[in-house]
C-alpha cells in the first residue's frame, strides 16, 4: 500500500471514477471530469479573481473560509437587481448554487478552500471594475 501526503497549499485533491483520489494541480476552469478540493493562501483581492465573475455549470460549490475573512458576492440575477454578499469569517462556508456566478473579496488575508466540479466552469470580466 501506497500512503502519499498532499501539501494542501499547493496541490488539490480530485475524486475521480471508481474511487480515484489523486493529488493533482489546482485548476480553476479546465476539467478532468473529476470533483476537485484545492485550498488556497490568499493576500489580496488579485489573488481570488474578484475583477472576474465565475459560474460553475455542472454542480454546486463549497466556498469555505479557513482562516481571515471574506465577501462571496453572487451576480444580480436580473438586470435591476442588487449583488448579494455573504460574509465569511474563519470556519464559515457557503455554498454556490449550480449554474450562479459569484466572486469573492477578501477583507483580510485568508486561506481558502473550494470544492466543486469544474466541468464546464467559466469566468467573465467584470465589466463595473
Amino acid at each position: 500500500m501506497t500512503v502519499t501526503t498532499v501539501d494542501m497549499l499547493s496541490s488539490a485533491i480530485t475524486f475521480g471514477d471508481g474511487g480515484r483520489v489523486e493529488a493533482a494541480e489546482p485548476r480553476m476552469t479546465e476539467d478532468d471530469g473529476a470533483w476537485q478540493l484545492a485550498t488556497f493562501r490568499v493576500e489580496t483581492d488579485a489573488d481570488v479573481h474578484a475583477d472576474h465573475w465565475e459560474v460553475h455549470p455542472a454542480a454546486e460549490e463549497a466556498v469555505c473560509c479557513l482562516s481571515g475573512a471574506l465577501r462571496v458576492y453572487f451576480r444580480p440575477e436580473s438586470p435591476d437587481g442588487d449583488e448579494t454578499e455573504v460574509r465569511l469569517s474563519a470556519g464559515g462556508a457557503v455554498i454556490v448554487p449550480r449554474g450562479r456566478w459569484h466572486r469573492l473579496e477578501l477583507d483580510e488575508p485568508s486561506v481558502v478552500m473550494s470544492v466543486a466540479l469544474r466541468r464546464g466552469s467559466r469566468q467573465e470580466k467584470r465589466s463595473d471594475v
